[in-house]
């Protein structure tokens, strides 16, 4: 058996977990918490709701909510400075993928100085970061529980990959309570996100049994619960179930990497800011076309982790099944079926194919990819 490693950050899950948000910056040694977080969120209540638990154990805080859907360079540097300017000595994010990447390249830049874009790739992270803490407010990213934050470089228009295990938070408070404020639109979303997360992850070339069976976990919640979600905003069965979906395929990716999806929507979202989620939902299943070949027995589980339990149906045709399966989800929530029906035009797809093969979740795709194999597929989600 090949050695492998998992890291994962201390997690506090449950309703009204958000009320331990207090308790462990100070548990890590804070004093003074730069909290990064989004209009979105403060918009939703959950800002005011976080920022008493810090003051009933005395501890000063700084609230940055300067924040795009698609982070930015510019904003990450600037964010550090305020840090540095107010005295801070933690990183609280609360929030969905943007604030939690931004406070995971704040806490980057205040400890190890230069750019940003110094740090692009695998390991580049050498000096301890300062205390972090992460708060997830959807059930989509995971990146309060990777060591993943993606950045876009503004000068190229390309989402840049950072990835090292110090950008996983110390602690990771997961409170589904949170997810009660979305709306449809954003649920379908950012659970189509979870899914691309947990099937990239389990058929990875990077997964291992501890990554498989979390992906594997992670979709059969989906697969019970995500319409659900999308439904009712009061579901809290749902809601808790995709919280934990999110988590478990977090963990999965995290340690598993990801493939050709995510090497494509950082490039959409970096040239053209397209939503994440949305474009991860719309490419899934031309990219599980293109990864047949090379999947076929995990795509087979995928399929009867969505409920296909006949044991007469073929590993191949079951494999397929999956793909239509992952189809009939997006459209039954809403998601568009092609990238033209968001506004992407085929001239800029080439850029986008050419970019994506020097992003790093390429590596881990389970199929050999090259540019051309890349816009065949975006051709076909035109």
């Amino acid at each position: 058996m090949q050695i492998t490693k998992f890291v994962a950050p201390e997690i506090i899950f449950g309703d009204g977990a958000l009320s331990q948000i207090g308790e462990c910056a100070a548990r890590l040694g804070a004093t003074k918490v730069f909290l990064v977080s989004d209009e979105g969120v403060r918009n939703a209540g959950w800002v005011d709701k976080a920022l008493p638990y810090f003051e009933q154990i005395g501890l000063e805080y700084f609230v940055w909510t300067e924040v795009t859907p698609n982070p930015r360079d510019y904003e990450a540097e600037n964010a550090a400075k305020a840090y540095k300017e107010e005295g801070c000595d933690a990183v609280v994010g609360l929030g969905g993928g943007s604030p939690l990447d931004l406070a995971k390249a704040v806490a980057i830049l205040v400890s190890n100085g230069g750019c940003i874009k110094d740090y692009e790739g695998v390991n580049k992270i050498f000096n301890p970061l300062p205390p972090m803490v992460a708060v997830a407010s959807t059930a989509g990213s995971g990146s309060e529980v990777s060591q993943f934050s993606v950045i876009v470089d503004t000068f190229r228009k390309s989402k840049m990959t950072i990835i090292s295990k110090s950008l996983i938070p110390d602690i990771a408070i997961i409170d589904p309570e949170l997810l009660s404020t979305k709306d449809a639109k954003l649920t379908a979303a950012t659970g189509m996100d979870v899914l691309t997360h947990a099937i990239e992850a389990y058929v990875s070339l990077a997964s291992t049994p501890m990554t498989e069976v979390l992906a594997i976990n992670s979709i059969k919640l989906i697969a019970q619960n995500l319409r659900h979600s999308v439904a009712s905003q009061t579901n809290k069965k749902a809601k808790q179930a995709m919280a934990m979906a999110s988590m478990q395929a977090g963990l999965a990716f995290s340690n598993a990497i990801l493939g050709m999806v995510h090497a494509v929507t950082h490039q959409l979202g970096g040239l053209l800011d397209m939503p994440h989620g949305e474009a991860n939902a719309i490419l899934l299943p031309y990219v599980m076309e293109y990864n047949f070949l090379s999947s076929v027995d995990k795509f087979a589980d995928i399929a009867r982790a969505f409920g296909v339990l006949d044991s007469s149906v073929s590993d191949i045709r079951l494999a397929k099944i999956s793909i239509s399966l992952v189809r009939e989800m997006a459209e039954d929530i809403g998601i568009p079926s092609k990238l033209s029906e968001v506004g992407i035009k085929e001239e800029f797809l080439e850029e986008v194919s050419i970019k994506a093969t020097m992003d790093a979740n390429i590596i881990t795709n389970p199929r050999d990819t090259s540019a051309q194999d890349i816009l065949s597929v975006l051709k076909k989600a035109l």
